[in-house]
């Protein structure tokens, strides 16, 4: 599940040449056996030992060229590149061959990258390219780090203005923690969990909450979640009652999901087969809404290696059948980590496909339509090492991601993000509990999330069973209406205007539901009208339809649409503006086959405020319609 394990080793493109060589270069049998031996060490990961038998075959033969080669890239796999520079440019002193030195050229020039020194990277590349002229998966290979050598050239001593610092030991107190996730509030840190640093250790979800600004030790998830498998790399609805992690078994790596009642997780179910495949699928990101997923897979019919995929939730909550995310997203090479941010405009994703600073760089993409072009999140975000599993705060403003800390050691770090960097279209978030206005019990209603502007539903959710709770990210830039609704209670509307300037301040918003009986009241929140005017504006329809679909549910009980003012201007004036206005909404209503006999129109001018007329806002919350039941 590590990403080390399945993305950071070195891609070894150029070793059938000086390391495979049938033909050695030594007669000394002694360095032969030394060689051979050294090499069933090296394939097990057990570095020390191969390289000292390494160095021993040099010492019985100074020109035994594939040791000095065999040497370096035993180097490159246990971190030292350093000696693996060193060792790789004696063993191409050492031959004249085109193949060869092709070989030696394509490992140097991946070193150096991945070590940071660009001029000589680019200089090995292009020496590489100028033999290769045939093996075209190597020839793209060597082209993309050309692109990022002369990428680092330009931009390694850049400083845009990072913050990074790793979470206090109270956090990091394992050997191994990585692929954080947030949930929207803020208020619960998610992250995977190895308890040692073997590939083969167990992994397990944890959760640090926040208290007064501080994060808590880190507690497992649940029982039911965290199992003898390996469960990791997870991402959580906005509201956190709904997560999608990966579990690794004996069949490999698929995708479950689960939702919270309470404070109790239910028993996990797999996505099934229109999102997990016979391939790898991990890595998931979940919409603010929970209706859109992200996620990692090796599968036939991607682009690359690892790519981005995608499904979204149909009209009866199922999963569809996953979509590649497509080009600009997906390289021929590889896309891993993707976080959807709760604005759904933003997909933050690690690639080692784009120009950037070698091995796995951050970017970001903005959707408009359609996902564009990614931007390397720059320096010292990314540099020479490998970055990955970054996700964003509601506001934009800070970031948690995992980096490593030497082989099989890993730190979850926080960074504020750049004002340039930040995202344009910042959500807000709503939180509260719906219950019952008289006995205070808690509800499980629905909560609608509407663009008023396009009339497009954004996102839809139902406040917890058990406790009533629901959250959920109002996105920025436009006008929304958020409604709420349970069978056998009035609805509840509210509005929010984001589209001149963002809201950051998460709000809390208790709700409280009226059951449907004679004289309760629902303020139409979401209704509009021009100054001075009684023509209904467009971005009223969203709510009056809703309107509409109440009393075609309830089709017994009658109500009264009265139409109020502030007390600003002549009262008569008013009270004829009201009524007009009143009558708007009855006409709409008649006109979506209501019948007449249902509904009362009246008008009261100023005569009823719901607050004094002392502020616009004030006054704003006085010019209203309201709907009542007779």
């Amino acid at each position: 599940m590590h990403l080390s394990k399945f993305f950071l080793f070195c891609l070894f493109l150029f070793v059938e040449g000086a390391a495979t060589a049938q033909t050695l270069s030594t007669k000394n049998q002694k360095a032969i056996d030394m060689y051979n031996e050294a090499d069933n060490f090296r394939v097990r990961g057990q570095f020390d030992q191969a390289i000292k038998l390494l160095k021993l075959a040099i010492e019985k033969d100074k020109k035994f060229e594939e040791a000095y080669y065999r040497l370096g890239i035993t180097y490159r796999s246990s971190g030292d590149r350093n000696s693996a520079s060193e060792y790789l440019e004696r063993g191409l002193i050492l031959t004249s061959y085109p193949i060869k030195q092709k070989t030696y050229f394509g490992s140097l020039a991946d070193n150096y990258l991945r070590s940071g020194q660009y001029e000589k990277a680019k200089v090995n590349l292009e020496k590489f390219l100028a033999i290769e002229k045939t093996d075209k998966a190597k020839i793209d290979q060597v082209t993309v780090w050309k692109s990022q050598a002369e990428f680092g050239l330009v931009h390694q001593n850049e400083n845009l203005g990072y913050q990074i610092k790793p979470l206090s030991d109270t956090v990091n107190k394992y050997p191994m923690q990585y692929f954080p996730a947030i949930t929207a509030d803020g208020q619960d840190l998610i992250f995977t969990v190895r308890y040692g640093r073997a590939h083969d250790d167990n992994e397990d979800i944890f959760v640090s909450r926040k208290d007064n600004g501080k994060w808590l030790a880190p507690v497992s998830l649940s029982n039911s979640i965290n199992t003898e498998y390996r469960e990791g790399a997870c991402s959580i609805s906005a509201d956190g009652r709904h997560l999608i992690f990966t579990i690794c078994g004996p069949r490999g790596c698929d995708l479950y999901e689960t939702k919270k009642e309470g404070e109790v997780w239910r028993r996990p179910i797999s996505l099934g087969p229109n999102v997990n495949s016979n391939g790898w699928e991990a890595q998931p990101s979940l919409s603010a809404d929970g209706n859109e997923l992200y996620f990692v897979s090796d599968r036939k019919g991607g682009v690359g290696g690892y790519d981005i995929w995608y499904s979204k939730k149909d009209s009866l909550g199922r999963w569809t059948r996953a979509v590649n995310a497509g080009k600009p997203i997906n390289t021929k090479f590889d896309e891993i980590a993707p976080y959807v941010h709760v604005n759904n405009r933003n997909l933050y994703f690690a690639s080692n496909g784009l120009p950037g600073f070698g091995g796995f760089d951050i970017y970001v993409s903005e959707k408009n339509q359609q996902w564009q072009e990614p931007k390397n999140m720059g320096a010292p975000l990314n540099d020479f090492e490998d970055q990955y599993s970054f996700v964003v705060t509601s506001d934009g403003a800070n970031a948690f991601y995992s980096r490593e800390e030497g082989r099989m050691k890993s730190k979850i770090y926080r960074t504020n993000i750049p004002k340039e960097l930040q995202i344009r279209s910042r959500g807000n978030v709503v939180s509260g509990v719906v219950s019952d206005s008289q006995t205070k019990k808690p509800l499980q209603a629905e909560v609608e999330l509407f663009d008023l502007k396009t009339n497009e539903r954004i996102s839809v959710l139902v406040s917890d069973s058990v406790n009533g709770r629901y959250l959920i990210v109002v996105p920025g830039k436009s006008e929304y209406g958020l409604h709420v609704s349970e069978p056998g209670y009035l609805f509840y509307s509210l509005h929010f205007n984001y589209e001149e300037k963002d809201q950051d301040q998460p709000l809390v918003i208790d709700i409280g539901l009226q059951q449907i009986k004679k004289n309760a009241v629902a303020v139409l929140n979401n209704i509009f009208f021009e100054f001075n005017k009684f023509e209904i504006n467009s971005k009223s329809f969203t709510e009056l339809d809703e309107v509409v679909k109440f009393l075609k549910d309830n089709p017994t009980i009658r109500v009264e649409i009265s139409g109020h003012t502030d007390n600003v201007g002549d009262e008569n004036y008013n009270l004829r503006l009201s009524q007009k206005r009143a009558q708007s909404v009855v006409d709409y209503f008649y006109l979506k086959g209501i019948a007449p006999a249902r509904l009362i129109q009246i008008g009261f001018g100023s005569k009823k405020p719901i607050k004094s007329n002392d502020t616009e806002e004030n006054r704003q919350a006085n010019r209203r319609i309201e709907f009542k039941v007779q």
